[in-house]
Formats: structure tokens, C-alpha cells, sequence
């Protein structure tokens, strides 16, 4: 594994960056010289229609030591938990809660180790979602994978990820995010047992919130975004694996060489990485409990104005203030589906039962809330300032469609908990229709 100090980044998010492992590998003036710098060939990765508007139009040009093209043909590959078919199973409208997900002891790498728990849509249109958690304790050696269905959200939640990319290396460690966007070749290393979760969108890109009223500043910072610089490998390997993630499946085909021998690029269409805790939260300061939205990372927006294919939300530390307010999560019931996990730490609404590693679903207006212990806490508590979730971080992936559960989300990871409906039967009844308010001093 690399030092920490090995890693270099290029700081901004949707920035347009130009990077060179060697001076002078970069053509000036124009990307497809007839010969370009150090023999290197030019080779352009387009993550939006050529068409596209300027302002979302996203490509990056490589200059690189063989171009992509030269692999053996692909064939498919099995792998027993990955699905894309979201509808093989009857719905369940039930409130879900899975118990941390094993990590296998026997030896598993991060394609190997991934499941998908839900998700909606299909790959073929470009149109949709999907969930999956990552179990994995080997690293990938010489192995990469690209997806051509969408991009991955990764959430590390155990061990450290050390994620070789075309465009350079990035090291990405529990509190921190990454994105690895479409058609992106990368290979995962890993120094021991390893989990965490992956947001998956068919439709489009990530991009931050919009801020409206917020003004110029808060949530995520663009300059918080770190994207690796150039780093090359010039590596001859006898059967390198490359393998694609396409129409739900995969497939590999082998090759003589590392994919990763980009030795410049530039251009807006980047793998990068985020550490939640620079998030600036935004909060109620007077009466009320905000709803999430005002803790949204990253969004993949659907074509509906104000509606999301995919939000990113966190729920990190800070102060809450609100007078005369029940102040953890309202009871709700949302025309959108939540997803929950949790990195480290105890969620406020469900101090027992939700824990790293583990995760929960609210799908589609089903109702959900604190559950009894929590309510009863909340609503006798004196309100003075306090500090919400020290020493924890939540998320939720939140979506406008209905996720589908797959057969190992729902049984065979053997992780749900049948009981947590239970946490909401204590709540009684506290009616009393002789109410009175308390006079005012």
C-alpha cells in the first residue's frame, strides 16, 4: 500500500483540470496532435452526449502509453449477488432493518464482494438506481473494472480503500465518499476486512445542491472535491483482467498490460472524493426540525424540477437549538424511498437496533419516526442547546422510485430483522380530550 503523502489531488468539483505525470506529455493547443508528446496516444472518455450543453457537457482526454482498445474480446463472467431485475420479487412495503452485513472470512475482492440489495429502474434505458453493500478482505491485484451502466457513490464503512484509477490513485478511508463516474476503469486494494455501501444512478451525473436561500456558501464546498493527479503504471502483465459492468452483468477480457498508463489528461470528467466532515451544516435555529434536504451532499436530478433520481444525505454533528420543538426526526411518510446506513456511531431516532455496517429502508410512503424510547426521551427533555450525533455519522440514499428488493437483500444475506417494527409498538396512546394549555407566566 502507498503512503498517505503519495497521494496528490487537484482540489474543485465540475472544474475543468489539466494533469501531466511527465513535463510536457500534454499537447498544447489541440487534443489529437499527429504525433503526440512521448509516443503517447490520445484518447478521449465521454461521459455526456457530444451535444451535450456546455454548461454539463463532461469529457476527459487521455494521453496515454497504449490506448484502451487493445484487450481480447470479452466474455461473459458469473457472479451470484449482483441483480439488476427489480422486479423478480413481490413488493414489500414493510419498514426493513438489515443487522451488519458478514464480511467473508474466506478470501474476496471488491467485484467478488459485492451485493445488491435494491434498486429500480433498468440499465438498458439508462433509467434508474440501484443499492448494493461491498464485503471484501483481498485486494484486487491485477484486476479493474468499469462500469458502463452509471456511476457508483462508494461509502467505505470499514477499512480503508485504495482505488487505482486511469486518471491517478486515490485513497479513500470511513467518513469519506467517492465517486467513480461512468466508463472509469479502477481497481480497489485493501489492507483487511473491508464494507461499506455503493449508490449506483443510470440517469446522468452527481452534482451539488442547488442553495437558493442558503446563498453563496454552506453544505459541501466545491473546494473540498479532490480529484488524484496523473499517476502511471507502464507494467506488462500476462492476464490482466479488465472487467465491464454492462446491462447488469459482467463480462472480462484480458490483456497484456496495466490499463492504468495515462500518463497526462484533462478535462471536467473526473473520478474524486469527499470528506464528510467538511460538510457546513445548515439548521433550524428558532422552532421546528428542518427536513433533510438542508443535508444534501450530492444529487442526481431527475428531469422533474426539484426531484432527485438520487440524494446524497448525510446527518453529521452539530448544535440543535429549536425552542419549543420535538427535535429529532418528525413521524413521516415521504413520496420518496430512504435507504439508511450508518459509518460509525448511534443514529439519534434509533439509539438500538441500527448499527454500523447495517443499514434500513423506508420505502414509499411508509410511515416511520423515532421510535417509542426516543419520543418519549424528546418529549420531556429540557431544551437547551445540545449536541446532536458527536461521535456519529448517518446517511441516507433517498430516491423518487420505488426500490425492488433482491432475493439476497431480502433472505439470503440472512441480515434483516424481523423485529423492528417492534421498536414503534410502545408508543401508547396519550390522548386526553380534557387538554388544557398551561397558562402562560
Amino acid at each position: 500500500m502507498a503512503k498517505t503523502e503519495d497521494y496528490k489531488y487537484l482540489s474543485g468539483f465540475g472544474s475543468e483540470f489539466a494533469t501531466e505525470a511527465l513535463p510536457g506529455a500534454l499537447p498544447e493547443g489541440q487534443n489529437t496532435p499527429q504525433v503526440c508528446p512521448y509516443g503517447l496516444y490520445a484518447e478521449q472518455l465521454s461521459g455526456t452526449a457530444f451535444t451535450a450543453p456546455r454548461e454539463t457537457n463532461k469529457r476527459t482526454w487521455f494521453y496515454r502509453i497504449r490506448p484502451s482498445v487493445t484487450h481480447r474480446p470479452f466474455a461473459p463472467i458469473k457472479h451470484a449477488f449482483l441483480e439488476s431485475d427489480f422486479r423478480k420479487r413481490h413488493p414489500n412495503p414493510n419498514q426493513l432493518r438489515w443487522k451488519p452485513f458478514d464480511i467473508p472470512k474466506e478470501e474476496t475482492d471488491f467485484v467478488a464482494g459485492l451485493r445488491t440489495v435494491c434498486g429500480a429502474g433498468d440499465p438498458l434505458s439508462r433509467n434508474g438506481c440501484a443499492i448494493y453493500v461491498y464485503v471484501c478482505n483481498a485486494s484486487m491485484g491485477n484486476s479493474a473494472i468499469y462500469n458502463s451502466d452509471g456511476d457508483f457513490l462508494i461509502v467505505p464503512q470499514q477499512g480503508t480503500l485504495e482505488i487505482t484509477t486511469e486518471f491517478g490513485r486515490m485513497r479513500v478511508a470511513p467518513n469519506e465518499i467517492c465517486v467513480v463516474q461512468q466508463g472509469m476503469k479502477f481497481s480497489v486494494g485493501v489492507s483487511g476486512p473491508s464494507r461499506g455501501y455503493i449508490l449506483e444512478v443510470y440517469n446522468g451525473h452527481f452534482v451539488l445542491p442547488n442553495l437558493g436561500p442558503i446563498g453563496a456558501n454552506g453544505l459541501a464546498s466545491p473546494r473540498d472535491f479532490l480529484t488524484p493527479v496523473a499517476w502511471y503504471e507502464d507494467r506488462d502483465v500476462s492476464e490482466y483482467r479488465t472487467i465491464s459492468k454492462y446491462q447488469g452483468h459482467l463480462f472480462e477480457s484480458i490483456q497484456d498490460h496495466s490499463p492504468f498508463d495515462v500518463v497526462a489528461w484533462h478535462g471536467n470528467y473526473v473520478p474524486y472524493k469527499y470528506d464528510l466532515k467538511h460538510f457546513m451544516v445548515i439548521n433550524a435555529t428558532a422552532f421546528d426540525h428542518a427536513d433533510p434536504s438542508i443535508f444534501t451532499v450530492l444529487t442526481c436530478p431527475s428531469t422533474k424540477p426539484g426531484t432527485a433520481i438520487a440524494d446524497f444525505v448525510i446527518f453529521p454533528p452539530r448544535w440543535a437549538v429549536q425552542e419549543h420543538t420535538f427535535r429529532p426526526p418528525y413521524y413521516h411518510r415521504n413520496c420518496m424511498s430512504e435507504f439508511m446506513g450508518l459509518i460509525f456511531g448511534n443514529y439519534e431516532a434509533k439509539e438500538e437496533g441500527f448499527m454500523p455496517g447495517g443499514a434500513s429502508l423506508h420505502s414509499m410512503m411508509t410511515p416511520h419516526g423515532p421510535d417509542a424510547q426516543c419520543f418519549e426521551t424528546a418529549s420531556t427533555v429540557e431544551l437547551t442547546p445540545v449536541r446532536v450525533a458527536d461521535g456519529t455519522q448517518s446517511f441516507m440514499f433517498e430516491t423518487c422510485l420505488g426500490l425492488g428488493l433482491t432475493d439476497w437483500g431480502e433472505e439470503k444475506c440472512c441480515k434483516v430483522d424481523a423485529d423492528y417494527y417492534k421498536c414503534w409498538q410502545g408508543l401508547k396512546k396519550n390522548f386526553d380530550p380534557n387538554w388544557k394549555p398551561t397558562p402562560k407566566a
